[in-house]
């Protein structure tokens, strides 16, 4: 890519990140509907086979094949680096894009933890509830209680969860900070179960793929389906841990960021910098009213 190409790249991602619509190119719009056709021949393929291995009372592995697919089909190429855990398993990750889903999910089968907007919203909460998501109200903070029980009863039902403490997505450069609500499921953890966390590493493309700053979740899918090319994401599963062994959930929220942190830094080959949006949700920012 060429110095004019990137400087252009960078610009169009900080338009984005202000909240500017990104204007696609002839060729652009040409590579974003023809993703989004083998996406929806991804649907087409996978989901009634999905509803048939139901029918059968068959454990369905088809929501993971589609979530590996439809990450192919968006440009990454996922390489798998460690060993993950299979089952009785709770993964912590950072987080940068939805890409981040199906490149976990197909990599290893796991469920997640979503706000509950995405359970309504049209097509995609949809298909996440065919990948048993389990959804909580971040804000709702009086029924936490309810979000937890309901949380570890998902845990004694599936293999694996993941959560994303951080709450938001960055910009692969940086870690913000991991709440811990959502960990009270490890207090205490339950019989066998342990916690796995995983570094993404989106390489160079990880500012270019971030969700970040007030950019809407459909104008950075239309920039990601657009963008020329693919582009590897390594998914690093780290050494897995006793929650025991870090009694509370601060605890193991802060040994997680920890070890993050450092296969982070260490594919990054530098320390990390502050995240410049870490005060603002992603795509909500309300308008400043006109003078």
């Amino acid at each position: 890519m060429g110095s004019r190409s990137i400087a252009r790249t960078e610009a169009r991602r900080e338009a984005a990140a202000e909240g500017q619509a990104t204007q696609l190119t002839v060729a652009e719009q040409a590579r974003l509907w023809a993703r989004v056709g083998l996406l929806l021949l991804a649907v087409i393929g996978h989901v009634p086979m999905h509803y048939l291995w139901r029918l059968l009372r068959l454990p369905s592995p088809w929501p993971r094949w589609f979530l590996g697919n439809a990450a192919w089909i968006a440009g990454a190429r996922v390489v798998k680096v460690g060993t993950p855990l299979k089952r009785d398993v709770f993964y912590t990750s950072n987080h940068l894009s939805w890409i981040d889903i199906l490149a976990l999910g197909g990599a290893s089968g796991t469920a997640f933890v979503a706000k509950a907007e995405i359970g309504t919203a049209p097509v995609v909460g949809w298909l996440a509830g065919l990948n048993r998501t389990v959804y909580v109200k971040r804000e709702n903070r009086l029924g936490v209680a309810d979000q937890i029980n309901q949380l570890r009863d998902a845990l004694a039902d599936n293999w694996a969860i993941t959560i994303f403490p951080e709450g938001t997505t960055t910009d692969g450069q940086s870690l913000l900070p991991f709440k811990t609500p959502m960990l009270r499921v490890l207090e205490p953890p339950p019989p066998g179960v342990m916690v796995q966390p995983v570094m993404l590493d989106y390489g160079k493309v990880a500012e270019e793929i971030g969700w970040i700053g007030q950019e809407t979740g459909l104008n950075n899918a239309r920039r990601v389906l657009a963008r020329k090319g693919s582009f590897a994401l390594r998914v690093h599963f780290l050494e897995p841990f006793f929650p025991a062994d870090f009694p509370g959930r601060k605890a193991i929220a802060a040994e997680s960021r920890k070890r993050i942190e450092a296969a982070l830094v260490a594919a990054l080959g530098r320390e990390l910098r502050p995240f410049r949006f870490a005060e603002e949700a992603i795509g909500y920012k309300v308008p400043a009213p006109a003078p």
